[in-house]
This record gives structure tokens, sequence and C-alpha cells, in this order.
């Protein structure tokens, strides 16, 4: 079953310390759900760069062998809470979410392919770069201001910066 992601006001918070153990619990709880489905799981999104605000939500990377359809992942991750949301116009990730509205995002994605070394090369380079980190803090700020409650405008207007750091960091 998927839903709609609920509209709400996008909130840039403070960094929490907190974020990195909820990931380590979180990933242990979907690690225990879906067993052999998935090889790990990684800490992704801004909640993954030490000292960055972010909208509090946790990012997880769950990386398969083999994609696939989603319905084998949506009963063990609905048992947790999650509910699937297609990944619109994206065929190489299964995205679902946690809570209403949302505290987790999980995105089950294909080892190997653009939708896994994407995400880890942003998050490693912010990481290692922490003048990147603040300015894109900077743009996530200014786009909360502008697109309150317009979460695909404040994602469309973030991916140009996201994709130069991506292609800066890939050398």
């Amino acid at each position: 079953m998927s839903e709609p992601v609920p509209h709400v006001e996008i909130v840039i918070a403070e960094y929490d310390p907190r974020w990195p153990l909820l990931f380590a619990e979180e990933r242990a709880r979907i690690e225990a759900a879906l067993g052999g489905l998935i090889e790990r799981i990684e800490h992704i999104g801004s909640t993954s760069v030490p000292g960055l605000a972010a909208k509090p939500i946790i990012d997880l990377l769950a990386i398969t062998d083999h994609l696939g359809p989603p319905e084998p992942y949506i009963g063990p991750l609905a048992s947790l809470g999650y509910t699937f949301f297609p990944a619109l116009g994206n065929p190489d990730r299964h995205m679902f979410g946690q809570g209403r509205p949302h505290t987790r995002h999980l995105h089950i994605v294909e080892r190997g392919g653009d939708e896994h070394a994407r995400p880890i090369v942003f998050r490693d380079y912010l990481r290692t770069h922490p003048d990147t980190a603040r300015e894109y803090e900077a743009l996530k700020r200014d786009l909360a201001r502008r697109f309150p409650y317009d979460r695909q405008a404040y994602n469309v207007a973030k991916t140009g910066f996201i994709r130069s750091i991506e292609a800066i960091a890939r050398g």
C-alpha cells in the first residue's frame, strides 16, 4: 500500500548529535525485518553530516544485489511503520516513509548504480569539506524560507548544487 508524502512545513533544524544514534537503531530494526533482502544500510542525507543543520528526517540507504519489484519489502517494512511511496519517474529506487509527518526515509537501491553512488559521494564530500557543507546549509535555509510548503520546489532548487558537488567529488 502506498501513501502520498504529507504536505508539511519544511523546517531546517540545528544539527542534533542524536541523529547518528537514531540511524543506528533504525538500521538494526530494518536489517532484522528485511534479512537477506539487503546487503547493508548507509546513513545518507544531511542528518549524516556532523554539524550540518537539516530537516529532521533520518535518511537510510539500503543496498541490495538486485532491486526487483517493491512487494517483497512492503510487508516487512509495514511491520515497522513504513509505507511505500513510489519515487516518481525513478524506477531505480524504492522509497518508504515512516511517521506522519515522515521522520524516516528509506531508499532501497541496487548496488553499483547511480542511486547507490550519488548520495554516498555527496555525503562523503560534505563530511570532508566543511565550507561546502556550510554553503549547502545556507542554501537549504534559504529554500525552506522560499518554499515552506512545497517540497518538490525545494528539492528541485537544491538539485543543481548537489549535482555540481557530486561532479567535483567524482573528479
